[in-house]
């Protein structure tokens, strides 16, 4: 049976230095907890308890990141990373959900009840949970309450002070995998993607129309702080120029940069020098998402979004799996954001299947392990590849295979080192810069050939304001909508007016904001579809404020 005292004392601890002072429910959804940082002190000692509670249920390390991501700065966050770096198993999101808003009086009652419900007998046992944080201003003090409610129930926190969420996720696999994922600290992280990087591209910096040189947005965030330890550690094999990293640029966290900022506004940060044909990148706050983009020679903006790295990354692994003759299964997801050209290149010109999750990389990266080899991006910049452990054998045996020819064995050995370039356990801006540079580098390409793989269909975002976001409800990864009632009539009805037309809503996770999503075969058409969708997600699901215009 558990001991009831350290709970009792976690209790007693939450009531004297961290009340619950605020009234509004708070919901863990795909980002955790995210909400105005003055009132989240509570939530995050309380995250702190549940991830002993956790990690003693699992026997794992846990993780535990305090951050917003892309949110500005009055904002924080805080969100649990399962033992393999995965998300939060969803099965717990209720009980986040339940510990962040019970009152306090029955805090008690509530480690009980999930002690009971999973059977945790092992309360005496010191686990560790490594806790990170990104660079608000509010992080240290919210990092010290997460770290006290780990210590309240005697568990051992582990601070790694500012990282990015992807290092963080990366702690934890190396922790409970012995140390066979890499070594658990920033050096390890480092040296590892770095040596891949520089083992596959040699000597040979430019290739091609390849130009070794990137200009970097960092986000004033803490992809900036960590670049420069990367910068080092590369040399000459890539030159980083930084931008938006508190020293040049605006200096406040995702204020007219980073990834989000560029690509909902479709535009050049903040900072960053407008040169042609230059190859640009954006990270966001935390690191765990990227864009590319370049101006041409008219000045006018091209964005390489994620469904673009996904695309690229899917037609490299083909390649180099094809080389090896090894035979795996390689798919791709994406979400309903996914432009439709995208989906059309990926299945009919790289004849490689598409499946498609809800949004959140949680449900693509399970939707993922589905494949041997499972590439997943959302269109925002956020994804990975992930191999399974029967990939990485049957490669490990090619290298060494006499059946095989050399060339065969030298591009399993290859698609190792590709593999120790990623970080399969959520998706890392800084990872995934090196993945694309090191296609591109292969190819002999630059940015304009990369874009020329397939043309994007115009598209448009929106949001509407209603009184209830639960309201919308969806299915078939979010791509067709069940209530309320006739809307997805109407949304349908409206696509079919235009050429290519396709639109989808969806409830926000986190406020009641419902978004929109459309595109067409034109511009025109594709705001005009968006506006109308619009329109009526505010008629018939309780829109409040100014009804969407519809363009002229």
């Amino acid at each position: 049976m558990a001991n009831n005292n350290s709970y009792r004392t976690a209790y007693a601890f939450a009531r004297e230095m961290y009340p619950k002072k605020t009234k509004s429910h708070l919901q863990y959804g795909t980002a955790g907890f995210r909400t105005k940082a003055t009132d989240l002190e509570h939530v995050m000692y309380r995250m702190g308890l549940l991830a002993v509670l956790r990690a003693r249920y699992k026997k794992s390390v846990i993780g535990v990141m305090v951050t917003a991501s892309h949110n500005p700065e009055p904002d924080n966050g805080v969100k649990l990373v399962d033992p393999h770096g995965e998300m939060l198993e969803q099965s717990w999101e209720p009980w986040a959900t339940k510990f962040a808003n019970v009152i306090d009086e029955k805090l008690e009652d509530t480690i009980n009840e999930l002690i009971k419900a999973f059977d945790i007998t092992n309360m005496n046992d010191r686990v560790e949970i490594v806790v990170g944080k990104d660079t608000r201003p509010s992080s240290p003090h919210l990092a010290k309450a997460v770290c006290d409610g780990v210590l309240a129930l005697s568990g051992k926190p582990i601070d790694y002070g500012i990282v990015t969420t992807p290092q963080l996720h990366y702690f934890v696999v190396c922790k409970n995998t012995n140390r066979a994922y890499g070594q658990p600290n920033e050096e390890g992280y480092y040296a590892k993607l770095t040596n891949a990087f520089k083992k596959i591209r040699g000597t040979e910096y430019t290739k091609g129309n390849y130009h070794n040189r990137v200009v970097y947005d960092g986000a004033n965030g803490v992809g900036a702080k960590k670049i420069k330890y990367l910068k080092e550690a590369l040399g000459d094999s890539l030159k980083v120029d930084m931008y938006n990293d508190e020293i040049i640029g605006s200096g406040k966290l995702n204020y007219m940069c980073g990834a989000d900022y560029v690509k909902s506004h479709q535009t050049f940060p903040n900072g960053l020098p407008k040169d042609k044909n230059v190859r640009c990148c954006s990270v966001d706050g935390d690191a765990d998402r990227i864009v590319y983009y370049y101006t041409d020679d008219d000045g006018l903006f091209h964005l390489m979004d994620g469904d673009r790295i996904a695309t690229l990354a899917a037609a490299y692994l083909k390649e180099l799996l094809q080389q090896t003759g090894i035979e795996l299964n390689l798919g791709l997801v994406q979400t309903a954001y996914a432009n439709g050209a995208s989906t059309d290149y990926i299945s009919s010109e790289l004849n490689v299947p598409v499946a498609f999750a809800s949004t959140g990389v949680k449900h693509l990266h399970h939707q993922a392990l589905n494949y041997d080899i499972g590439v997943y991006f959302e269109a925002n910049g956020h994804g990975t590849v992930i191999f399974s452990q029967n990939t990485k054998e049957k490669l490990r045996a090619g290298t060494r295979c006499n059946s095989f020819t050399e060339d065969q064995r030298q591009a399993c050995s290859k698609f190792l080192t590709l593999i120790d370039l990623i970080n399969e356990t959520v998706g890392d801006a800084i990872s995934d810069m090196l993945l694309v540079e090191t296609i591109l580098h292969e190819k002999g390409w630059d940015i304009s050939q990369w874009e020329a793989c397939y043309t994007d269909l115009p598209n448009r975002l929106m949001k509407v304001t209603v009184k209830d976001r639960n309201v919308i409800t969806t299915t078939d990864a979010e791509r067709i909508c069940l209530t309320p009632q006739d809307l997805q009539d109407e949304i349908d009805s409206l696509a079919a007016k235009y050429p290519k037309g396709r639109s989808f809503v969806r409830p926000s996770g986190t406020e009641d904001i419902v978004r929109v999503y459309a595109e067409a075969g034109t511009t025109a058409d594709a705001d005009k579809l968006a506006a109308e969708v619009a329109l009526k997600v505010f008629e018939l699901a309780g829109g409040i404020g100014a009804p969407p215009e519809i363009p002229q």
